[in-house]
């Protein structure tokens, strides 16, 4: 198993795409979160009725404990970028023929998938460790004097992780399954962007929110929007309350649906003409 990982990362550290997604990620996660936080400090500073009233309503979502979850909200946002590179990566072994390769050198099918899994699982790794990084800088930055309550909330590190391994599970799959890379990131976008975001918009208000079973939108609910979002309004607060109670939920429908998406690429690639 350890052979396997080594060798994974012996490749992926050797391709530049990976280290231009990483630079990427790297200044996406906290210039979003900048952007948001700046945007607090616009609303909240100054002496204005508004300014006090807004302080009070908000508080401050990126100091302790609340910065793990607002920065694992915002950052989320940008799953796509590290779902781009696992697409690559996986189309890259069908452009190349490297899958049949690994197996004329000794590799079972089986095993194949499971370096695969490692990919995915470093990436995701990888990522939230920039996530935590941000996350807690912006914890120190925001208010020093919160600091003794940095542990607070840090469930949403392993949700962030779980979160992010799933999606990006699901673009593996898709990469695997279309082999082709253009088009696999072609339907990617489109389905990522567009069509699952109308279909959960309109599930939610005509289809009795059946569209919380949606391959992402499942893993989406495990991070719901931050706190300050609840003080919007009565309607806001039960909102908040009733994601809050609903990640356990999306816990094990984001387990199922990502084991099933692994059995599937396992199946299927111990049947696949090579």
């Amino acid at each position: 198993m350890l052979a396997l990982i080594k060798i994974e990362w012996l490749k992926i550290k050797k391709y530049p795409a990976f280290w231009w997604m990483l630079g990427i990620v790297a200044l996406t996660y906290p210039g979003i979160n900048m952007m948001t936080y700046y945007g607090y400090l616009k609303a909240t500073s100054g002496k204005e009725m508004v300014n006090n009233a807004a302080r009070f309503l908000l508080g401050n979502p990126f100091s302790f404990p609340e910065s793990w979850h607002s920065v694992a909200y915002f950052s989320s946002f940008f799953i796509l970028l590290p779902s781009i590179l696992v697409i690559m990566l996986v189309t890259n072994e069908y452009t190349f023929r490297t899958h049949r390769q690994n197996v004329i050198d000794g590799w079972s099918r089986a095993q194949f998938i499971t370096s695969k899994l490692f990919d995915v699982l470093i990436v995701s790794v990888i990522v939230t460790l920039v996530y935590l990084l941000v996350a807690l800088s912006f914890g120190l930055y925001a208010d020093s004097t919160a600091t003794n309550r940095w542990a607070e909330q840090l469930q949403y590190i392993p949700l962030f992780l779980l979160q992010t391994f799933a999606q990006l599970s699901i673009a593996f799959l898709l990469g695997y399954m279309v082999k082709k890379a253009f088009i696999a990131l072609g339907i990617f976008l489109f389905y990522y962007l567009i069509v699952e975001n109308i279909a959960v918009a309109y599930a939610r208000f005509k289809m009795n929110d059946i569209g919380r079973f949606l391959p992402f939108e499942i893993s989406d609910r495990l991070i719901p929007a931050p706190a300050f979002f609840s003080h919007f309004g009565k309607d806001a607060k039960t909102s908040y309350d009733h994601a809050v109670s609903a990640i356990p939920e999306h816990i094990l429908y984001t387990i199922l649906l990502t084991s099933v998406i692994w059995l599937i690429c396992y199946r299927v690639h111990k049947n696949r003409d090579l």
